[in-house]
């Protein structure tokens, strides 16, 4: 099996996030679909292992704040290679308070989703949840950033903790 196959599904690059009382986290995420038109729905995918999979179990929602092609690396890098066990994401990040009463990151976004957990679904290492959209805003008029984007033209790397991580083939 060539399993190049799968870098050419298209993906996007995007700010998952969710929380609890005092307690919020925000990752990044390149796998969000829309499953349903009516009503609204779309899909994320979390791996198990990672804080903000903790806090949308508990919580029953999300938003997802659709990146920018100007999002630097720096930003992307601090969603996506620490964890909010250990550091606030949020610290110098412009947000607001959603609908869902979690926060949504505004910087660098074109847009933002929030949803309410309907469903989820156990996918192996990650649980695929799936939202009824209850809120969902235009930002800016910026071009999305694609997953492809992000690593062909900025050089980002894949955290192990991504559903399309691929181990690097060991050399014979």
């Amino acid at each position: 099996m060539d399993r190049n196959a799968l870098n050419k599904i298209g993906y996007g690059l995007y700010v998952v996030t969710s929380g609890v009382k005092d307690r919020f986290n925000g990752q990044i995420a390149n796998t969000l679909f829309q499953v349903a038109s009516k009503p609204e729905a779309v899909a994320v995918s979390i791996n198990k292992v990672n804080f903000t999979h903790e806090l949308v179990k508990s919580s029953g929602v999300f938003a997802a704040s659709i990146l920018s092609k100007a999002t630097p690396l720096k930003f992307i890098g601090a969603f996506g290679f620490r964890s909010g066990r250990n550091v606030d994401k949020f610290d110098g990040v412009k947000f607001k308070v959603g609908e869902t009463g979690t926060r949504v990151v505004l910087d660098y976004s074109v847009a933002y989703l929030e949803a309410r957990v309907v469903r989820d679904v156990d996918v192996g290492s990650h649980t695929l949840f799936i939202g009824e959209i209850v809120d969902a805003q235009v930002l800016s008029e910026e071009e999305p950033m694609t997953y492809s984007y992000y690593r062909e033209v900025k050089r980002g790397t894949t955290p192990k903790a991504a559903p399309t991580h691929r181990a690097e083939a060991s050399a014979p």
